[in-house]
């Protein structure tokens, strides 16, 4: 795991197609923007572990039929 310090307006690249930036830190909060290619997907953490199961819910339901 890479960890860097950002200040805000201040970026980092992934790759050279993924720009990750601070937007603004208000208290605790860090907001950040990404830009990504359309092809590629960017979700919270939360949602894409919900993805994640839901995939492998849906490939455990198709190998008991």
């Amino acid at each position: 795991m890479l960890v860097l310090t950002r200040k805000v307006g201040e970026a980092i690249v992934i790759d050279g197609r993924i720009r990750v930036s601070v937007a603004a830190i208000k208290g605790d909060r860090v907001r950040i923007a990404i830009d990504a290619p359309p092809h590629i997907p960017v979700h919270r953490q939360e949602i894409a572990d919900r993805i994640a199961q839901e995939s492998e819910d849906t490939v455990l339901a198709c190998e008991c039929h």
